[in-house]
């Protein structure tokens, strides 16, 4: 969309524009605008006029027109303006300032704003009213040169020396803008919906772009699920630098919805007291796995491992082993093999899942393993756990206690992880 026409007008127009009363006098001049989001999230609501020493606020539906000549007013019972924090403000609260473009998956600045000028009949008599909608934010080259021209050159002559380039912009209705403070982000009705369907990887990119403050605000306000599945993809440094803004019970509930092994690596950088904090206000089962991993230096396979895993005996039947997986739902993302144990609770072999569909329904689980169970004790180190898994080629392997009981699991995943950091 090029908006090239008196159909459109620019902020950086808007800016400084007169404005007249009904007898065609001038008032003064646009010092800035706002939308009210509650009222309506698009609509330029109010039009903030600077008259001598003061400014005055001027409503939408006071407006008759609207060109690049100037504000004709339909009605002159104007009030000084006072600061309102339902308002978002273009020139104060949006230009200059980072937002998300939640449709690139990127955080941008934003040095102008698009308008489309729409003309209804006033509710009231009926007459033509002119109201300006937020349409884009502009972030390009073009709106650079309208903000470095702004008073120089009449906005005319800026409007054919920008046709050359080319507009970069970002439609309105795909920003998400970050404020720091959870009652204003209350008051200016920020819905935080299209960052949670971000993909949690897409997420952490733009959180690691953003400073401390709005990377807290965003943790502090989306799901903790979300969350959780977001601060796994980040920067182990960054993600305790996040969980220390955060208060303490905030906290925990995010860490309560990672794998016990990440919320474990991501406590585990975190001073002491910080993490105790944390611990205290978690629940109990999630409480002890995490505390048990604590336990285990990074660097060994105790320390990779996450305790949730999918055991069955080796006497289970393929029917019985399906109604069981539906009960560990929650568990499937990131199962790739049921492990088999003996009465004892050793563990015996294991089921890749995707052997569970060439088997009848009444075939015990064991008759479905093949190979020798490879496996390894909690504490091995990392790089003999990586050897394992690139010799074997091997999805997850056990970890296994002396007495062949499972303590935890380590995927395929977990290894691609401790590669990449290192």
């Amino acid at each position: 969309m090029t908006p090239d026409n008196l159909f459109f007008m620019y902020f950086t127009e808007l800016l400084g524009l007169p404005v007249y009363d009904l007898k065609k006098r001038l008032l003064g001049r646009v010092k800035d605008a706002a939308i009210v989001p509650l009222i309506h999230p698009a609509r330029i609501d109010r039009y903030l006029v600077g008259a001598g020493t003061s400014w005055l606020s001027v409503r939408y539906d006071q407006v008759a027109s609207i060109s690049l000549d100037g504000i004709h007013l339909s009605n002159e019972k104007l009030y000084p303006y006072h600061s309102d924090e339902y308002m978002l403000r273009i020139q104060r609260d949006l230009l200059d300032q980072q937002i998300i473009d939640v449709n690139g998956r990127k955080v941008v600045r934003v040095t102008d704003v698009s308008l489309e000028r729409k003309t209804s009949a006033g509710e009231r008599d009926g007459e033509a009213r002119d109201a300006l909608m937020m349409i884009e934010v502009d972030i390009g080259i073009r709106a650079i040169l309208r903000r470095l021209l702004q008073g120089v050159a009449p906005p005319r002559w800026i409007r054919k020396l920008q046709e050359p380039i080319g507009p970069n912009s970002i439609r309105w209705d795909f920003c998400n803008i970050v404020e720091a403070d959870p009652l204003r982000r209350l008051r200016l009705n920020i819905s935080n919906d299209k960052l949670e369907a971000l993909h949690p990887a897409d997420l952490a990119d733009i959180v690691e772009e953003l400073g401390p403050d709005d990377r807290e605000a965003i943790f502090g306000a989306i799901d903790s699920e979300v969350a959780a599945e977001a601060l796994s993809e980040v920067d182990p440094k960054m993600q305790a630098s996040i969980l220390e803004s955060l208060e303490p019970e905030v906290a925990a509930d995010i860490v309560e919805e990672m794998s016990p092994d990440e919320a474990a690596d991501a406590l585990a950088e975190l001073e002491d007291e910080t993490s105790a904090e944390i611990l205290d206000e978690m629940e109990q089962e999630p409480v002890d796995d995490v505390k048990e991993l604590l336990e285990y230096d990074e660097d060994t396979a105790g320390g990779m491992m996450n305790t949730e895993a999918v055991v069955m005996p080796e006497t289970t039947t393929l029917a019985e082993a399906l109604v069981q997986l539906r009960r560990h739902e929650d568990l499937l993302e990131t199962t790739y093999v049921i492990f088999l144990a003996d009465a004892a609770g050793k563990i015996t072999g294991s089921v890749p899942l995707a052997r569970l569909f060439l088997a009848e329904g009444d075939t015990p689980l064991r008759e479905l393993f093949s190979g020798p169970l490879i496996s390894t004790r909690p504490s091995a180190r990392q790089d003999r756990v990586t050897e394992l898994f690139d010799k074997y080629n091997l999805l997850a392997m056990p970890v296994l206690e002396p007495d062949g009981s499972l303590a935890g699991v380590i995927t395929a995943d977990d290894v691609i992880t401790v590669l990449r950091q290192k």
